[in-house]
């Protein structure tokens, strides 16, 4: 159980505060309700940028990251399909400083041509570097729009391709953050050994004067339910065949998530688990084989990946992993089988609870979803999945008409 507490700014800003006095760190994180989700389709790979545009400095702290080190603190962020999400530690005597940070550059981010310039090329670099020039590395600017039709997850994170952030002007980057990086578009999480009355105090200190703007009103088109089957092939320079199935499955905060993410365990959650005994160890078919779900927090995928053992044919190798997914839609789960991918989802969770900074993120994301106690949900949700809704879920899943499949040939 994380207890914790929570309070709202006059600015819409929300806080959320939870005492851990095992530990003489402090963890903050800002999760700003801003993903790739949100962009423009004409100009996207903003939200990332942006995640490199926080760093850049503020009007007052020209250098985010030489006052946080001088304080023994550490930071970092990332981006996804949903959010935007800062985090960082430092010592419990230094805590106000980081309150200074994180409230400037909320305040009023220092925009430079030159920095604009300078992180622009960082986001081009790892554009080509992660997606266009390493082996597989392309899969998801393929997959997404093949599985995708409507809804801005058809492109990935990075963005669609390098031009828009080539062409990313000074205007488009200062609309970004205002329409954004607001208060009101904001959680704030301090984890450690705090009172919440101190962090309320520091909290109307330093974001309190930061202005309340329109809140962001999101409203996205639904994606329609895929009702028939898609297929592509390329060829690429890489050392071995491969294979991705996608399908489109629930919203995080629906009723079967957690059923879902419990059947992705049953079928590829360690070398016990059925794809890899089967496809790996007994048939030899597949290197690597995985299956996993994106967790997205409007309606994801339920992916499986493999690569192939030299010399094994793409049909086959296809045809086993439907052969797996049959049996799953088939034959009822075994009690035991079910019991065995509960009790390492418990263990994760415990495991997650130990690190201050992994319960000031988690407390944010429950609060974004809608309401911070989420967190202390988790645990009896996987545990009341039934082997009847693992059936039920994965008839609903795995139909052929809601599959796309990227074979991914060596050239």
């Amino acid at each position: 159980m994380i207890d914790f507490d929570k309070f709202e700014l006059d600015n819409g800003l929300k806080v959320i505060v939870h005492k851990d006095i095992n530990t003489p760190i402090v963890a903050m994180n800002i999760l700003y309700n801003v993903g790739a989700r949100d962009e423009d389709p004409d100009k996207t790979g903003f939200a990332h940028l942006f995640e490199h545009l926080m760093f850049g400095g503020s009007v007052n702290i020209p250098k985010y990251d030489i006052p946080l080190e001088k304080a023994g603190g550490e930071n970092n962020a990332f981006t996804n399909n949903d959010i935007t999400n800062y985090y960082l530690t430092i010592p419990k005597q230094n805590l106000e400083l980081a309150f200074w940070l994180e409230s400037d550059r909320m305040f009023d981010l220092a925009f430079s041509s030159k920095s604009l310039e300078v992180q622009k090329n960082v986001v081009i670099e790892e554009f080509k570097q992660s997606y266009l020039n390493q082996p597989y590395g392309d899969v998801w600017l393929i997959l997404k729009p093949l599985a995708y039709k409507i809804h801005p997850y058809k492109w990935p994170t990075i963005g669609k391709e390098i031009s828009h952030i080539e062409n990313a002007t000074m205007d488009d980057v200062k609309a970004f953050y205002k329409k954004f990086y607001n208060p009101n578009n904001a959680i704030l999480t301090v984890a450690g050994n705090v009172e919440t009355r101190k962090i309320k105090k520091l909290a109307e200190k330093w974001f309190g004067p930061v202005l309340q703007v329109t809140k962001y009103n999101r409203s996205l088109p639904m994606e329609p339910a895929q009702t028939e089957i898609r297929n592509l092939t390329v060829k690429r320079k890489v050392p071995f065949d491969a294979i991705y199935k996608v399908y489109h499955i629930c919203a995080r905060t629906d009723r079967e998530y957690h059923t879902t993410d419990l059947i992705s365990d049953i079928l590829s959650n360690g070398d016990s688990s059925r794809l890899y005994t089967r496809l790996v160890k007994e048939q030899k078919l597949f290197s690597e084989i995985n299956a996993y779900i994106t967790g997205d927090i409007d309606n994801g995928l339920f992916v499986f990946t493999g690569k192939l053992v030299n010399g094994v044919k793409m049909k086959d190798a296809e045809k086993a992993i439907e052969n797996e997914i049959e049996k799953i839609k088939d034959i009822p789960v075994k009690d035991e089988e079910l019991r065995k991918v509960k009790n390492k989802i418990e263990s994760s969770l415990e495991f997650s609870e130990i690190n201050v900074l992994n319960k000031a993120m988690n407390l944010s994301f429950s609060e974004l979803l809608g309401d911070a106690d989420l967190i202390n949900q988790e645990k009896s949700k996987y545990s009341s999945v039934t082997i009847e809704g693992i059936h039920q879920t994965a008839n609903e899943i795995f139909r052929k008409d809601n599959c796309s499949t990227l074979y991914y040939f060596a050239n």
